[in-house]
């Protein structure tokens, strides 16, 4: 006879199964990637592909680091991916604050323009930024790289949504105490949104660090390469080096796996709230 228990059992496996046969089938391009960097550039597109390469080439790591200088792009992505998370992380969130907690007449309408603003793809205004670069005098340097990153509406979007979580009777209470808007917003605001803060920390240096469109437009000298300007030197003309592409870009991944792992309940905690409050 089969057990009570079996059918329930069977129903509580079967999701799991599937679950781990999801994870398997998304994580297979990673497990090419690590075994492709492993491989040789003679080898690496072979027919059947050697999942297990013999002998393995760990020294594509050392050689690929050393011949691009690709250590000087991880400090560059480093300085320019910190500069737009924290600065874009305080204007939004101070945008965020505004729209939410303050009544004025047009913010409806102000919020409405910058989440249109998402509808428009970077690459139909890239040429209006660049001008505007250009004339700042920024083109081929840190301002010009940064400076266009600095605010987004994905992340004011986060921040409103999530102010209107915090009580306005807080806010009123502070202010009858007597505190200012500034020590209002210092002491009762930001303590409690710290969980969007950390969302759109991640999600805006996630964003830069990964960027390679517009630093390849603004950027012509080596000194400001980032990361992914990086990887685009193992590709000219007459050779592609797929090998050391592979094992940089797995190097590359690896700041933002971390980041992730560390922030990951704050990260999707604060983004089913701000994407489920109404206001």
């Amino acid at each position: 006879m089969t057990p009570v228990g079996a059918p329930m059992l069977k129903r509580q496996l079967i999701p799991w199964i599937l679950i781990v046969l999801l994870a398997l089938l998304f994580l297979t391009p990673l497990f090419w990637a690590i075994s492709a960097s492993l491989h040789t550039n003679a080898t690496i597109f072979k027919t059947p592909f050697s999942w297990i390469p013999i002998p393995a080439h760990w020294g594509n790591y050392v050689t690929s680091w050393k011949s691009a200088s690709f250590s000087h792009d991880v400090v560059n992505s480093f300085f320019i991916a910190i500069a737009i998370a924290v600065v874009c992380t305080v204007f939004s969130h101070m945008a965020g604050y505004g729209l939410a907690k303050f009544v004025f007449r047009g913010r409806n309408l102000i919020f409405g323009a910058i989440i249109g603003t998402l509808l428009m793809p970077f690459s139909a205004i890239m040429i209006p930024v660049f001008v505007i670069v250009r004339e700042l005098g920024w083109v081929n340097s840190y301002e010009g790289i940064i400076v266009p990153g600095i605010m987004t509406a994905q992340a004011v979007f986060f921040m409103r949504q999530y102010m209107f979580g915090v009580p306005d009777e807080l806010i009123a209470s502070a202010r009858v105490d007597g505190a200012s808007e500034w020590l209002t917003y210092w002491r009762i605001v930001f303590p409690l949104t710290w969980p969007v803060v950390i969302t759109v920390a991640v999600l805006t240096f996630v964003g830069s660090w990964n960027n390679l469109l517009w630093p390849l437009v603004v950027v012509n000298s080596q000194h400001l390469y980032t990361i992914p300007l990086g990887l685009a030197q193992f590709n000219n003309v007459y050779f592609t080096n797929y090998v050391f592409m592979t094992a940089m870009a797995l190097v590359s991944i690896i700041p933002v796996i971390v980041l992730f792992l560390l922030t990951a309940r704050r990260l999707l905690n604060s983004i089913m709230i701000s994407s489920g409050v109404k206001g």
